[in-house]
C-alpha cells in the first residue's frame, strides 16, 4: 500500500515536472530545468560512488579484513593455555560469523561474476548486490567490534 503510493507519488511528480518542463511559464521552466539538473548530478553521484564500492570489493577489500581476522583467532588460540572456557566458546561463535561472511562474500562475487556475463535487468541486481555488500560490511564491522572486545578480555 505505501510502496504504491510512493510509486504514485514519484510518477505525479515526475509529470509535473515534465510538463512544467515542456509547457510551464519561464519560472516553472527554470525549476524543472533546476530539479532535473539536480537529479541527474546526484545520480551520477551515486553511479560513481557505486563504482568505487566495485573498484574496492574486486581488490580485496573484504578478503583482507577476514584473513586479519583469521590470523588473530589463531593467535588467541596458540594462547589458549592462558585462556578460560568461555573466551575459547566465544572465539568458536566468532570463526563460525567469519567463515558465514567468507561465505557470503564468495556467493556475492560469484553474483557479480554470472551478473557480468548475463544482459537481465542491470540496475535491479546492481542495487540488490550493494545492499549485499552493505549488509556484509555492517556484519563485519560488529564481527571486528566483538573480536576487539575477545582480545581485550583475553588479555587480562
Amino acid at each position: 500500500m505505501i510502496r504504491s503510493l510512493i510509486k504514485l507519488g514519484l510518477l505525479l511528480l515526475a509529470g509535473i515536472l515534465v510538463y512544467n518542463y515542456f509547457w510551464g511559464t519561464t519560472e516553472e521552466k527554470a525549476q524543472s530545468k533546476e530539479v532535473f539538473k539536480k537529479t541527474g548530478d546526484a545520480l551520477g553521484a551515486a553511479w560513481n560512488l557505486l563504482k568505487s564500492e566495485k573498484e574496492k570489493f574486486d581488490a580485496g577489500k573484504y578478503d583482507k579484513v577476514l584473513d586479519q581476522l583469521g590470523n588473530a583467532y589463531k593467535a588467541i588460540r596458540n594462547q589458549a593455555k592462558n585462556v578460560d572456557e568461555k573466551v575459547l566458546k566465544r572465539l568458536d561463535e566468532l570463526e563460525q560469523r567469519k567463515s558465514s561472511l567468507e561465505q557470503e562474500l564468495g556467493a556475492i562475487e560469484s553474483d557479480e561474476k554470472a551478473s557480468s556475463t548475463g544482459n537481465g535487468d542491470a540496475a535491479a541486481k546492481s542495487a540488490d548486490q550493494q545492499r549485499r555488500k552493505e549488509s556484509l560490511q555492517r556484519q563485519l564491522d560488529s564481527l571486528i567490534r566483538d573480536t576487539d572486545a575477545l582480545l581485550k578480555e583475553a588479555q587480562q
